[in-house]
Order: C-alpha cells, then sequence, then structure tokens
C-alpha cells in the first residue's frame, strides 16, 4: 500500500515525506490554544478560551491525518523500524490526543482559564516532545 502511495506520488514529481507537511497545523493549533488561554488567564477575560476552544477543536481533527501520515512515512522511510523515539511519537500522540479532547470537553463545560491553562501547557509539552522525538528520528542525535 506505501509503495502504491509514494509511487505514485513519485510519478508527479512529489518524492518528501508526507508527515511534516501536515505537523504544522495541529502543532500550531495547539500553540495558540496555549497563547489563547495565557490571555484569558493573565487578562482576567475569559472570552479568548473560545478562540483557544476553537485551536483545540482544529488541532484535534488535523491529528488524524498527522498521524496516518507518520505511520506511513514511517513504514515507506524507515521500514517500520522500532527505536524509543519511534515509541515515544506514538505515545506523545496518543496523550496530546486525549489531553486535547479533554480541553474540549473543560472549555466547552465551562472551565475555568486556571484549568484550561493547565491542560493547554500539558499539550504543548506534548507537542514539544513530539517535535524534538520527529527532530531526533530525521537527523539522529
Amino acid at each position: 500500500m506505501t509503495d502504491f502511495i509514494y509511487g505514485t506520488l513519485e510519478a508527479i514529481g512529489f518524492s518528501h515525506p508526507l508527515h511534516p507537511a501536515l505537523t504544522h497545523i495541529p502543532m500550531g493549533m495547539v500553540i495558540g490554544c496555549f497563547l489563547f488561554s495565557l490571555v484569558a488567564f493573565l487578562g482576567k477575560n475569559t472570552a479568548y478560551l473560545k478562540t483557544a476552544l476553537h485551536c483545540s477543536i482544529v488541532a484535534i481533527i488535523f491529528i488524524i491525518p498527522t498521524v496516518a501520515a507518520g505511520i506511513l512515512d514511517w513504514m515507506h522511510f524507515y521500514g517500520s523500524t522500532w527505536s524509543f523515539f519511534i515509541i515515544l511519537k506514538f505515545i506523545l500522540a496518543c496523550v496530546l490526543t486525549l489531553l486535547l479532547a479533554l480541553s474540549i470537553r473543560v472549555n466547552m463545560s465551562g472551565g475555568n482559564s486556571k484549568q484550561l491553562l493547565i491542560l493547554y501547557t500539558l499539550c504543548l509539552a506534548c507537542a514539544a516532545g513530539l517535535g524534538f522525538s520527529g527532530g531526533e528520528i530525521v537527523y539522529g542525535g
């Protein structure tokens, strides 16, 4: 299956991994969640939490294709070879998805800015860990 996908893409001139192009969407939205919740917390203005909610919804939607592309790239370019960092990426992707789902639930049920800032900080930590792990996989340590 992966050979067909990447072979088709190479036939039209695209020979790059798919995952890096998609990671910017959920990771950018996680940064947005954090920043808007920080503004809401520091500025005592909960109106920014609605924007943080929207960011978290976009992030969780785009996690699915981003993880799928990451798995395809891992299979195609790395031969499905297990390493510490690929295992870490799997774990952090699951944790990030759960944290985003929880943050959406808390935000929609009227959670306060302190609770949401904590959740979004944890999301940001997961995103940083995912980016670091990806860098270690691609560029080595």
